[in-house]
């Protein structure tokens, strides 16, 4: 129809110039409303939130019980008013490799990120650029830890390699690279909606990474936040005492115990070893902070430092601080995530743009809270194999949703392209979730499969690879040791105790190894490739 009137005009074109330039602008603008309105109908936004170690452990609406007195209100909200995911979880837990899971939808073998020393291929087919491509505006704002220039972004500012919480260095468009005065969890947010604001063009769907550097290790608090929760008291996971009687050697030989292995400087922030007076292994980055940001800093911490100094206390004394000091910066550090949620969120809200916008609040993968005697992550144990995801559409996902299949990190990029109307490619190994969010029943894997690689290296975790159903997990800790543990999670949660060649386990046994073959042959894993990262990874050290 708009085509013929267009016909008709172009007659009288000479003598009726002026006019048919008003009724060609009528006209484009029309058009221009309606392809708008059209994009605005079939294409929703996309905001993809990922924190860095955060824990469903630290989140209220997954109520492990850690947290019963400590509310995140943004994160809360996405529970509540879209679908929290009771079993989400990462191929491989640890930070580089999750994100190149993320953008590529591909295992860690096939992205070729299998750990964090390796370089990422960012030639290769990633979710953004295919949202790019379809014409979506892009963003990438914050962490994403995977070094060379970020490929499939119209715009990124992200943190070079961990990045630094205080007045931190950005990478713009991945080449100058700027520094900001103030802490990087009040900056992000900030990014975000000034992208949102000043950047975006409103002819287009935007599609944004929006990733925090919170919580991950140093756990440096915004100045706002030092003396939040110091006077709360937390009990020790159950299982903080563990002494890993009941498993095989990589749970004991780990080198991730908040005792024996955190550091005076990075982690407890003490400027020198209260027992030695030496240096830390590796100091606390207070050469960062201003001369405010330093004082405001000792005010709140100056004082326990110096009462630990008189004390020096021991045994389970020493224990409860070293736990209570990490636990505290942890959840401060989350508060600042929160805060900046809730900015974005609100930000979308006064500008009606967030009931169009699917809202992901997901972590690159889970952590220890002292469960163990730990913090970090790397193992199939559940806190760091299980991670938060929660989905905020209410076009689609109704308020309250609780959703139990077991879903990956795997299944992110599929699942984002599926809600922006576009097919995933034929190498994406993971499934849409969508219609698991909006409450349908569909045909869904019964098991994970999960593969680490980083060994040696920091924490000294074996390397493994294993399979997860919904009751039982099987893994095998491979490459200096050969050894295979089995856990019943329904009669044994916290994972204490290898039910491996146990004689009531048996039938179990031998069903989980057929379903780790079958597994590892479906994604195109094997022992070859196995030996391929090792002789990689030798010919790097």
């Amino acid at each position: 129809m708009m085509k013929k009137h267009l016909l008709l005009i172009q007659p009288r074109l000479r003598r009726h110039s002026g006019i048919l330039l008003s009724v060609l602008l009528i006209v484009s603008g029309f058009l221009t409303s309606c392809q708008q309105e059209e994009v605005t109908e079939k294409q929703p936004n996309i905001l993809f939130i990922m924190t860095d170690d955060h824990t469903q452990q630290a989140i209220n609406a997954y109520g492990h019980g850690l947290l019963d007195s400590v509310y995140f209100p943004n994160m809360d909200r996405l529970a509540k008013e879209g679908a929290l995911f009771k079993n989400s979880f990462v191929t491989n837990s640890i930070c580089a490799p999750s994100r190149a899971v993320l953008l590529s939808g591909k295992y860690s073998h096939l992205n070729g990120k299998v750990d964090n020393v390796g370089p990422f291929n960012w030639d290769q087919s990633i979710y953004p650029k295919l949202l790019q491509e379809a014409g979506y505006a892009t963003a990438l704002i914050g962490k994403i830890h995977l070094g060379g220039k970020p490929q499939g972004y119209d715009f990124s500012l992200t943190l070079p390699g961990q990045g630094s919480y205080y007045n931190p260095e950005f990478i713009k468009n991945g080449e100058e690279e700027v520094k900001f005065e103030g802490h990087c969890e009040a900056l992000i947010p900030q990014f975000v909606v000034d992208w949102i604001e000043k950047d975006w063009d409103r002819s287009k769907p935007f599609a944004i990474n929006y990733h925090t550097k919170a919580p991950h290790r140093d756990w440096m608090p915004e100045e706002k936040y030092l003396s939040y929760l110091e006077d709360q008291e937390f009990e020790f996971p159950e299982n903080f005492f563990d002494d890993y009687e009941g498993r095989g050697t990589a749970a004991r030989e780990q080198e991730m115990e908040i005792v024996d292995n955190m550091y005076w400087g990075w982690d407890m922030k003490f400027k020198e070893n209260p027992f030695t007076g030496e240096p830390s292994r590796l100091a606390a980055p207070f050469g960062r902070m201003t001369e405010e940001q330093m004082d405001a800093w000792n005010a709140v911490y100056g004082p326990p430092n110096e009462k630990f100094k008189e004390d020096l206390p021991r045994g389970e004394e020493l224990a409860k601080f070293m736990f209570h000091r990490y636990l505290r910066d942890y959840l401060k550090v989350v508060k600042s995530v929160d805060d900046g949620i809730g900015e974005v969120l609100d930000y979308l809200e006064a500008n009606d743009l967030l009931d169009n916008t699917i809202v992901v609040y997901t972590s690159d993968q889970g952590f220890y809270l002292g469960e163990h005697g730990w913090y970090d992550k790397r193992f199939m144990y559940e806190q760091s194999l299980s991670t938060p995801l929660l989905v905020r559409y209410p076009k689609e996902i109704k308020a309250g949703t609780v959703v139990e299949d077991l879903v990956l990190n795997l299944d992110h990029a599929p699942t984002l392209l599926d809600y922006a109307g576009l097919e995933k490619p034929d190498d994406m190994q993971g499934e849409s979730w969508r219609a698991l969010a909006a409450g349908e029943e569909i045909p869904w894997r019964d098991a994970i499969y999960y593969h680490y690689y980083e060994y040696p290296g920091p924490h000294a975790v074996k390397r493994h690879y294993g399979v997860r159903t919904d009751r039982y997990k099987l893994i095998h800790f491979y490459y200096d040791i050969d050894e295979w543990e089995m856990y019943d999670l329904e009669a044994d949660p916290n994972e204490m105790n290898s039910v491996y060649n146990d004689p009531d386990y048996q039938e179990v046994q031998e069903m989980l190894h057929n379903r780790l073959e079958e597994l590892r042959e479906q994604y195109g894993d094997s022992d070859a490739l196995n030996q391929q990262f090792i002789d990689r990874s030798l010919s790097k050290n």
